[in-house]
């Protein structure tokens, strides 16, 4: 058991599994594909993230360092969130974002999205969680990494 304090974006309780990415994750890639199908989950089409690829991130902490890609990152958050489709949790080693930021803070505020997020974790955070460990997330921004 390993915990970790990061800075609180988007307050909550989360306790269940992780699913990671070390590389930076980009959201219109990862997210899309299901989003524009409508499905009830998100299985990441991004193949160029081979750590999330094909991987269902429904209802997972998401954890990575940050999010890449296009301008529309901040939408796709919103609209996954809308949908009920989203990671329950973002959890980021780095700073978090502006596009990420603000997809989830729309979400939490237009959606009425209980998505959590808390950035700033560190590097080794990213080095000690491992997809399929449980975490635990507290309203203070400690994330505790309960198998490791």
């Amino acid at each position: 058991m390993k915990q970790f304090k990061g800075r609180v974006i988007a307050a909550g309780e989360f306790e269940g599994e992780a699913i990671v990415s070390h590389g930076g994750v980009n959201t219109l890639a990862t997210f899309q594909k299901s989003a524009m199908a409508n499905k009830k989950e998100v299985v990441a089409s991004d193949q160029n993230n081979p750590d999330l690829f094909g991987k269902n991130i429904t209802g997972r902490a998401l954890c990575l360092p940050i999010t890449i890609g296009s301008t529309t990152g901040g939408l796709v958050i919103q609209t996954v969130c809308s949908m009920k489709i989203n990671p329950k949790c973002f959890l980021f080693s780095e700073h978090i974002d502006s596009l990420a930021a603000s997809g989830i803070v729309l979400a939490r505020i237009w959606e009425d999205s209980d998505v959590i997020a808390v950035d700033n974790l560190g590097k080794e955070f990213l080095e000690c969680v491992k997809t399929g460990d449980r975490v635990r997330v507290a309203q203070d921004g400690t994330v505790t990494v309960l198998s490791d």
